[in-house]
């Protein structure tokens, strides 16, 4: 039986810089992901993919507004947003990927699952925005458009200003048999794309979608313990996990126990809560709930780090 590993991939991963954010842009960022990520199938892995939208969510939702504003069209809601990016990105990933396992001979396809998460409504995310979406902008535009949209605007981890939008903790993969099935039956599953669709249940117990995007590790991590994955891998900007990241005492690390990493996050000055913090924090439930093991790395080291030669692991104590 082959092992099976949810590797959770950046939204942001997908745009270089802010010279390519074009639909090919992004396209040609997926390939070179999804041949490390072939990498692992050729290994011997089963993998199910969860992947960000926040620059993506936030695109759409600009051109929405911009074409409700000039041309009088209907505005899109951030639900469907998630929709629509879970689509688009599945399709670059899963094409990507199909054309990487002919190239090599390996006999599997890639599957794209539109996926629900289901969300609590009464979640206090709503009253409080903290999910970064759409591209950086300088101070002064952010403040614009807080004023002229009503946006929530934040820093963003020293990389510029973004807009922000409520992130409900996921309760629920709606579409989780499914994933299974398709897991079972050697199939590449890419799911919770943009930590799935967020959804709420109604006074009837009717499923409504939700102002929201949830976060892809969150979902990432709650799909990789419903289906007891082997390995959930966390695919970033950096090689390793490092403390007191990006000042003159940083200290990178080859590994953490579970113990470690709650001891670490508690601290609140190591991890930024718009970047890494939620991946730690993703990791930790994971392991929590018995998950054998983690990886935080970058796209083009997965390879390496399977083999012990580089990334952060994760370990229960």
């Amino acid at each position: 039986m082959s092992k099976v590993a949810v590797v959770a991939i950046g939204g942001n991963s997908l745009i270089k810089d802010k010279n390519h954010q074009s639909v090919e842009d992004q396209y040609q960022a997926a390939k070179e992901t999804c041949y490390h990520i072939a990498d692992m199938v050729e290994a011997g892995w089963d993998v199910a993919i969860g992947h960000g939208n926040g620059p993506q969510v936030g695109f759409i939702l600009r051109r929405s507004e911009i074409a409700a504003k000039t041309e009088g069209m209907h505005e899109v809601p951030l639900d469907v947003c998630g929709a629509d990016s879970q689509g688009a990105i599945g399709y670059a990933l899963q094409q990507n990927l199909q054309n990487e396992y002919k190239r090599r001979g390996i006999k599997k396809n890639a599957t794209t699952v539109v996926t629900q998460v289901l969300v609590d409504k009464n979640d206090k995310a709503f009253q409080n925005p903290t999910k970064p979406i759409g591209g950086f902008m300088d101070e002064a535009d952010a403040k614009r458009r807080e004023a002229e949209l009503g946006w929530s605007v934040v820093e963003d981890a020293g990389r510029g200003w973004r807009r922000v939008v409520a992130s409900p903790i996921p309760q629920e993969v709606v579409e989780l048999d499914a994933v299974k099935s398709l897991i079972q039956a050697g199939e590449t599953v890419i799911t919770v794309g943009g930590g799935g669709i967020p959804v709420v249940r109604n006074d009837k117990g009717e499923l409504e979608g939700a102002a929201a995007v949830i976060d892809k590790d969150f979902a990432s991590s709650l799909l990789a313990r419903e289906i007891k994955a082997d390995l959930f891998v966390i695919s970033t900007a950096v090689e390793k996990v490092a403390l007191n990241f990006g000042k003159p005492d940083e200290k990178v690390l080859d590994k953490m126990t579970l113990s470690e990493a709650k001891a670490y996050l508690a601290e609140g000055i190591h991890f930024a809560k718009g970047s890494m913090a939620p991946k730690i924090q993703a990791i930790i439930w994971f392991l929590e709930a018995g998950g054998k093991q983690a990886l935080v790395t970058n796209p083009e080291n997965i390879g390496r780090a399977l083999k012990g030669e580089t990334g952060t692991w994760i370990l229960p104590d």
